[in-house]
């Protein structure tokens, strides 16, 4: 990591610091907190979310800490030497409680909770926002591109329009979603992913005639040759110069991998790409296709256009998640010293849910996913859930299979329990989408998935609000319900 990253614990937003040093200065800094980490609108107008980013938060956690340096920096900004001595011997201690990576989380349902001091708790708040968020987005991105790719290669190519070094993150959230190779190098090393690189337009161009610029590169790369036909003309030149060189790669015992077609009608060229390279005797010469693909793209190109594209390579769309670019996941206060708390709001829809917790996964009698339980943490089974702002709602789930989401994964500030490669996460996903039902995992109106309130959570929920409702002063409820 670049120095200019370091340290990390100032990754941070400065109302964190501000909060902590008052905290501090009024005696509260080592009570302890629980905060909980969620969403409460699935991006892309879809019905799930990835869960992702959780290794990268654990690995930073771990060695989370002010160096000389940024306690320096920090007196400059006038924070207080006090302070900036319990600062000097702060280490994360916390434990932190989470589901598995690649798992699928719903509204509303805690799908983290950090379980320590308040000083660590809400230290860490930026930096976990930061990097769940924006890998839970992608991983959901890349998810949603390979329900309709099926089984054909899906490429991240999104780092030169990466919202800078966090295309590294993005290409790990891509493979979580499903995504089989990057073109990024450094997150190849980092996260232990397939390279896929083919040439720019910039390649051919340095040559006198393309097919020379064809030669040149099949003569270097041999089987591993990918050739970029649309610099000049796609199907009277491009495609052409390809078929004779595979022809000379095949009289020297080796084989072209594919063409890439970056430019035009990608249907209308594919086709008629695929045809000519039939006819010439190279049916297992692969078409891979790139330009501002998105899973709407890929669906029409597939299913509506049915173009014979072998590998998608997706740039823009993907790392920049270009029609919702952020996930609105919050981190929120809900125990201190053992007693709830919650933050109040005129609608039950922005109103936290007080207490420790835990998530309990409900299946169907065919092992499909029916629901989430949010309920109190020393509950071990749910016999009806309650809609968290429709109270006439409610759901019997005694019946069904019920398991518990949130498990711990760090304790005293170590990890606990292995964290999976992305590869791995890639497959847990993969296993939870396909028991999602498919009306909760289509692109227009999805069903919503139901996720209630234990009894006894929707209970405490409302007596938190009744205590809290007490402690205002009567011309404030008016004006506040004005």
């Amino acid at each position: 990591m670049t120095t200019w990253f370091k340290p990390i614990a100032l990754y941070t937003d400065l109302y964190e610091l501000t909060m902590a040093q008052g905290y501090f200065k009024e005696g509260k800094s080592e009570q302890h907190a629980t905060f909980d980490y969620f969403y409460r609108t699935p991006p892309f107008g879809g019905g799930y979310v990835v869960f992702c980013g959780l290794a990268t938060l654990v690995e930073i956690l771990e060695d989370f800490r002010f160096d000389n340096d940024a306690l320096e920096f920090l007196r400059e900004q006038g924070f207080e030497d006090a302070f900036l001595e319990r600062l000097k011997t702060f280490r994360f201690e916390a434990e932190v409680r989470a589901p598995a990576e690649g798992e699928l989380i719903f509204p509303y349902a805690p799908a983290l909770q950090v379980r320590g001091t308040l000083l660590e708790a809400q230290l860490v708040e930026t930096l976990l926002l930061n990097l769940l968020n924006y890998q839970s987005l992608i991983a959901t991105k890349a998810a949603r591109m390979r329900q309709v790719a099926g089984d054909r290669v899906l490429v991240d190519f999104g780092l030169r329009r990466a919202h800078g070094f966090g295309g590294l993150h993005a290409s790990r959230a891509a493979v979580v979603g499903g995504f089989d190779a990057t073109s990024n190098v450094l997150a190849g090393m980092h996260y232990d992913i397939p390279l896929s690189g083919t040439q720019a337009h910039a390649w051919i161009q340095s040559f006198e005639h393309e097919l020379d610029a064809f030669r040149a590169f099949a003569r270097q790369y041999g089987d591993a040759s990918v050739l970029l036909v649309d610099t000049y003309d796609t199907l009277k030149s491009g495609v052409p110069n390809a078929i004779t060189i595979a022809r000379e790669l095949r009289d020297r015992g080796q084989s072209l991998r594919a063409i890439r077609l970056d430019s035009g009608d990608l249907a209308y060229l594919a086709r008629h790409a695929r045809a000519m390279l039939d006819e010439a005797g190279f049916p297992d010469v692969k078409i891979a296709a790139s330009n501002n693909l998105d899973e709407h793209v890929i669906r029409s190109l597939i299913a509506e256009q049915n173009a014979p594209i072998d590998i998608f390579g997706v740039g823009t769309q993907l790392v920049t998640a270009h029609d919702d670019p952020a996930l609105g996941g919050v981190y929120k206060l809900a125990t201190l010293n053992g007693t709830p708390r919650i933050k109040l709001s005129d609608s039950l829809r922005k109103m936290t849910f007080p207490g420790d917790k835990q998530v309990f996964r409900i299946r169907d009698d065919q092992g499909r996913l029916y629901a989430d339980a949010i309920a109190l943490d020393e509950q071990t089974h749910i016999d009806r859930i309650h809609h968290p702002h429709e109270p006439h709602k409610e759901t019997q789930v005694g019946h069904l299979e019920q398991t518990p989401l949130l498990k711990p994964v760090m304790r005293e500030g170590r990890r606990i329990a292995e964290l999976p490669s992305a590869f791995e996460a890639r497959t847990y996903a993969r296993e939870q989408l396909a028991a999602l039902p498919a009306e909760h995992r289509r692109f227009k109106n999805p069903h919503i998935y139901k996720v209630g309130l234990s009894t006894a959570l929707r209970d405490r929920r409302d007596d938190a609000v009744a205590q809290a409702h007490r402690r205002i002063p009567s011309s404030a409820s008016n004006n506040q319900q004005s």
